[in-house]
């Protein structure tokens, strides 16, 4: 158990970069293959902990990002080359690590689990899902051997104490970019489409469907947001081009069924679910093997903006009442409909946003 356990703390150093789609491979695999895992892969040499985590498992791993080391260092005024030095380095890493694979839908609120260094973490999920005091911000990242939670900061077990000599000789950390990385973003949901270019297409999309204002509008809202990629399988499947997509008439309605009004977060979401979208149809959530609406993935969970939440999946959303047309004809938007908690915002305005970005994304695709 205690083998285990020690895996675990490990994986979480070495997963907490990880990006919108996980690699395969283990879980030290995933690690030594992402740059924002560098001082965690570092850990894990030092710690002589890599054998451990390429183990059958399976782990379930909390694994805070170079950003989240970096806020470490900056705290305790070391560096990184202090840190790996530090008699208690092990202590740390392990206590990032669970035995077995525990998904986020595993988790309750206030449930407690023992870690590879002995002591105990503790879940909390009244404000999105915390580990200790750090947030969980990306979630079910699976490898082969187990499962990895990126947290945005380094859990710091009680027994933890800084090495004089270590302390001594650092040279402390720059504390302009870890305090900035730290401050909550105050970007409503278009402005995080905007600024990430898995979202071009989807901004493209919402600017057609003039659906940007709506989404920048109080809400709060819910989003469930394909990506770029995501897209692209839509658009082979239906063997039709982006500007094809743009000029379908139940453009709104796609789109639209990507949203629900209210902010749900995971923790909300349970099995069988049937939420209403702004387009009038229903999706169902399935928890059985990770997080599903309706058969598209949920990759990342819990993006929060100052007016809402976004998920993102792989699969594009269609409602059952659209149909293809191959000449089709510019047509008037209808308004989103507010019909109480139960209601839809237009994730469709969302990807109504982002066609003219993603015209330029697939050329450079195709360079």
């Amino acid at each position: 158990m205690k083998r285990l356990f020690t895996a675990f703390a490990i994986a979480s150093l070495l997963f907490s970069s990880i990006p919108l789609r996980a690699a395969e491979g283990d879980i030290v695999d995933i690690a030594s293959g992402n740059p924002d895992f560098s001082i965690l892969v570092a850990a894990l040499q030092q710690a002589e902990l890599v054998s451990a985590l390429q183990g059958e498992g399976p782990f379930t791993v909390f694994a805070p990002t170079d950003a989240a080391f970096t806020s470490l260092l900056n705290e305790l005024g070391i560096t990184a080359e202090a840190l790996l030095a530090n008699g208690t380095l092990s202590n740390v890493l392990l206590y990032h690590v669970v035995s077995g694979k525990v998904m986020s839908t595993d988790l309750s609120d206030g449930m407690s689990a023992p870690t590879l260094n002995g002591e105990e973490i503790y879940i909390d999920l009244t404000g999105g899902v915390k580990v200790n005091a750090s947030k969980v911000v990306l979630a079910d990242l699976e490898a082969t051997n187990g499962v990895i939670h990126v947290v945005d900061k380094v859990l710091v077990p009680s027994d933890f104490i800084l090495d004089p000599e270590p302390t001594a000789t650092a040279e402390p950390a720059p504390a302009e970019e870890p305090a900035a990385a730290q401050e909550p973003a105050a970007k409503d949901i278009v402005e995080i489409a905007l600024g990430d270019q898995n979202f071009s297409m989807l901004v493209s999309l919402l600017q057609k469907a003039g659906l940007v204002e709506t989404l920048q509008g109080e809400g709060p809202f819910t989003v469930f947001a394909p990506t770029n990629a995501a897209f692209d399988k839509l658009l082979a499947a239906l063997g039709i081009t982006p500007e094809e997509l743009m000029a379908q008439p139940d453009l709104a309605k796609v789109l639209l069924y990507h949203v629900v009004l209210g902010k749900v977060m995971s923790t909300d979401l349970s099995d069988g679910l049937v939420a209403a979208t702004a387009g009038g149809e229903s999706i169902a959530v399935d928890l059985k093997d990770g997080v599903k609406i309706n058969q598209s993935n949920v990759t990342i969970v819990d993006i929060e903006a100052s007016n809402g939440v976004i998920h993102v999946i792989d699969t594009v959303l269609v409602p059952a009442g659209f149909t293809l047309q191959t000449a089709p004809a510019e047509e008037a938007r209808p308004a989103i409909p507010y019909t109480g908690v139960t209601a839809a915002l237009p994730l469709g305005a969302l990807f109504a946003a982002t066609l003219a970005g993603y015209a330029a994304y697939r050329s450079r695709r195709r360079a």
